[in-house]
């Protein structure tokens, strides 16, 4: 999984990003994306895609990312700038945050999708990134802890909704919660929250 941040090295690229988000199919909360620079020949036993994963792996691996990576940025957009922005845009403003936050800033950029933020740093958009790009792995596992724990956090405030359950997933326990106690302040108004009858 290191074929593309080798290819990069080998043309002189040293600080190489590795950018993935979470959160984009969400009725509710942010989406959350994540920036990790990882050192070079870095390697972290167990290290794909978050969606391959256990909570557990992932809250483990997010620890061992966080200890030896070279800097880890987090960006988020809430759900009122994704009903302002539309999603797309959204996660290219999350993914533009999080790049911002790293120290160093990278010189390459890895990032999951079709779809680059726009930055004046170089970089490839790689369809299916987090399971190809050992640095895009890692920042979709960031992404993902980082995400979840906010959703289980949101449970406080908004007991009725089940978020730690879901994580504001569209499942059809989640849809009955918004159908009896209505859209919270974190659900996003631009979405389908409820299924046609």
């Amino acid at each position: 999984m290191d074929a593309f941040e080798l290819a990069r090295q080998q043309s002189g690229y040293k600080q190489i990003a590795g950018i993935d988000e979470a959160g984009r199919g969400a009725l509710a909360g942010p989406v959350i994306a994540a920036a990790v620079i990882l050192p070079l020949n870095c390697n972290i036993d167990g290290l794909r895609d978050s969606k391959q994963l256990t909570p557990k792996q992932r809250d483990r691996l997010a620890d061992e990312i966080h200890n030896v990576a070279l800097s880890v940025g987090i960006g988020a957009a809430d759900n009122r700038t994704v009903d302002r922005l539309n999603v797309l845009e959204a996660t290219l403003f999350a993914m533009q945050n999080a790049i911002e936050k790293l120290t160093p800033q990278p010189d390459y950029l890895l990032v999951d999708g079709i779809n680059l933020p726009t930055t004046a740093i170089p970089g490839e958009a790689i369809p299916k990134g987090d399971s190809r790009s050992y640095s895009i792995a890692a920042a979709s596992i960031i992404a993902k802890t980082t995400r979840d724990r906010l959703m289980v956090e949101a449970d406080r405030n908004y007991p009725n909704y089940g978020f730690p359950k879901h994580k504001g997933y569209p499942t059809s326990q989640h849809r009955q919660a918004i159908a009896q106690f209505g859209a919270s302040e974190i659900h996003r108004q631009t979405f389908k929250l409820l299924p046609d009858d």
